[in-house]
């Protein structure tokens, strides 16, 4: 067993009189890759501020192995004091590490040089995301990484994990990429912390086991209350005094009964599709556009026919969200015909939350949309036509009443994209344009929007990275690849991936025989080019030093990993961290050293 590199025991948390966390017990080691999942506002965030060391519990101790560095990626990181990205990106590495970000931020997509001031908030989260890999630290904490991120950079960025040798703790809503990163996974639900020593891919049946044993033993204690109460009714009066104590019993069965926090239930979402449209939504034929030198479209014919659900996929900025404004609202193509159909009633999920007034109370939100206000009240909304109160409505969202004055900048990015949702359903509509809906949102409001995006019976045109919805949701796909090339595919994401995949093979296997025999050897030459003597010298001692660093560390690890030793020796537990830490330290030297050595053997040889 690798040694702790933190420890948490019996932390408690708490804001306002609110229990975030009861207790909990949390032990992370070195090569950790565990996702954190639980329900939107069920403390994840906090509780990786809380590893970072940016919260103090109110209870319990967090013991730190000494001179390790953590690192956490939040949400909404603060770039004002920086000019650029890059300026960001790079504040704390050293003059050894500054080529890693070039490479980062190349699978990243990310522009070093854009002004802070000008950037998007999802660029501002790339720069996050690059900054904290290049740092290399020893705990890893990424809240929300991949959104914002196309499919082709979730990829990259799977990879990189997968092969960093860090400490990894992971918050996301993408099952693909969770499925495919992670090896443990820490679930917080109402306060608890449980781990299950399995991947994600192993977390919903985890899940409802762990529900449905809850379920049973709240049966059994129902059924002793009501037995108990019978008897309290029936059989005290003759042995009053002799059983008091039964009676103080049956009292305590019930209020622990009644304060045991119960499971929060899933959100009451439904779209409404209304009128129905004509059968044919849209026919576009030939249409090409060319934005600022760049090519969104050329030559794209597609047809769209009542109750399809299409998907839209592609990378960052190829020009997902231009072209459906250029089918369904007034961005007009440089060339081409678009016929649209009739009985159009559309509702909009915009990607960056435009909708919303971050200012305005979440109540002043639903109030004030002319679609659904109801005039003359404040109090009161239009759903599908029908008065209701805005407290009772936002209840079925999972918004506590005592929210509904707040502004909505305070609310989470989940809590924000639930609360467009509830204007979004609360209209009549039989066409659903949605640009990235599934940003923010927990797993169990993943599985209830996408089970209505597959009942509603209008037409769905949906943007999104999420490989896992985007499956489970769309019949069509429309792949964008590039300089304007949009492939029109019928049938999932994993179809077309598969695909995709076999026309690579064959591509690469037909490069590979045009590939001409005679290539250098450069391992040929790996003695003498591009060193010195006495780097070479030194280059041939390296491995033993790391074969002997490695052996050091194993051992110190091992000891480190001795149960309640830091309780029960804190002298030993310190020096031996210290020891470690060293080690590393060396470790990462010597590697850096080999490195540069390795570099100029290379360039040497190809000179």
């Amino acid at each position: 067993m690798s040694a702790p590199l933190i420890q948490l025991r019996e932390v408690c948390l708490g804001f306002g009189g609110y229990d975030i966390f009861q207790n909990i017990d949390l032990i992370l080691t070195e090569r950790e890759r565990s996702c954190l999942v639980g329900r939107n506002g069920s403390g994840k965030s906090t509780l990786l501020k809380l590893i970072a060391g940016a919260i103090v519990p109110d209870a319990g101790t967090v013991a730190v192995q000494k001179g390790i560095k953590i690192s956490l990626m939040e949400q909404d990181p603060d770039l004002s004091v920086f000019p650029t990205l890059g300026d960001f990106a790079t504040s704390r590495l050293n003059s050894n590490q500054g080529y890693k970000i070039e490479a980062i931020s190349t699978g990243l997509k990310l522009n070093l040089q854009q002004e802070v001031k000008l950037a998007s908030g999802g660029e501002i989260r790339r720069a996050a995301l690059a900054k904290i890999i290049a740092e290399t630290p020893d705990l890893m904490l990424l809240d929300e990484p991949t959104n914002h991120l196309d499919v082709e950079s979730i990829k990259w960025l799977e990879t990189v994990l997968k092969n960093l040798t860090c400490g990894v703790v992971i918050i996301s809503h993408d099952r693909a990429f969770l499925r495919s990163v992670s090896k443990s996974t820490l679930w917080l639900d109402r306060g608890l912390l449980r781990r299950n020593e399995k991947s994600f891919a192993d977390f919903e049946d985890w899940r409802d086991k762990t529900w449905a044993e809850e379920d049973a033993r709240n049966h059994k204690i129902r059924r002793r209350i009501k037995e108990e109460s019978v008897w309290a009714v029936e059989g005290i009066s003759a042995r009053r005094k002799r059983n008091q104590g039964r009676l103080k019993a049956l009292k305590k069965l019930k209020v622990k009964y009644d304060l045991q926090e119960k499971r929060q239930v899933n959100a009451k979402m439904s779209f409404q599709s209304g009128e129905t449209s004509g059968r044919k939504i849209l026919e576009a034929q030939g249409i090409s556009k060319n934005i600022g030198g760049k090519q969104i479209c050329s030559k794209f014919s597609v047809s769209i026919s009542r109750g399809e659900r299409i998907a839209m996929v592609g990378a960052n900025g190829v020009g997902k969200t231009t072209l459906l404004n250029i089918l369904f609202r007034d961005l007009a193509p440089d060339e081409g015909t678009i016929k649209r159909g009739t009985n159009w009633i559309t509702a909009t999920f915009e990607q960056n939350k435009g909708s919303l007034d971050l200012d305005a109370s979440l109540q002043e939100n639903l109030a004030g949309d002319p679609d659904i206000a109801l005039p003359g009240r404040s109090d009161q909304i239009l759903v599908k036509g029908v008065p209701r109160h805005v407290v009772g409505y936002l209840k079925e969202f999972l918004f506590d009443p005592s929210t509904l004055r707040a502004p909505v900048r305070s609310l989470s990015g989940g809590e924000k994209s639930r609360l467009i949702l509830a204007k979004l359903m609360a209209k009549t509509s039989n066409l659903l344009l949605l640009d990235e809906p599934t940003n923010d949102l927990d797993i169990e409001t993943l599985d209830l929007l996408q089970e209505l995006l597959c009942e509603f019976d209008g037409t769905i045109l949906l943007i999104s990275h999420d490989r896992d919805f985007v499956e489970r949701v769309a019949t069509r796909v429309l792949f964008f690849e590039g300089n304007g090339r949009i492939i029109d595919f019928t049938g999932g994401y994993e179809s077309y991936l598969n695909k995709f995949l076999d026309d690579k093979n064959s591509l690469d296997a037909a490069v590979k025989s045009r590939k001409p025999k005679n290539t250098m050897n450069l391992q040929e030459n790996k003695k003498s080019a591009g060193l010195s003597f006495t780097e070479q010298h030194r280059l041939s001692e390296i491995p033993e030093e790391i074969e002997r660093l490695e052996l050091e560390i194993k051992k110190l690890e091992e000891f480190l990993s001795i149960d309640d030793l830091y309780q029960s020796d804190q002298k030993k537990f310190d020096k031996a961290s210290s020891a470690l830490a060293e080690r590393k330290l060396k470790m990462d030297k010597i590697m850096e050293e080999w490195l540069l050595l390795e570099d100029k053997q290379i360039y040497g040889q190809l000179s």
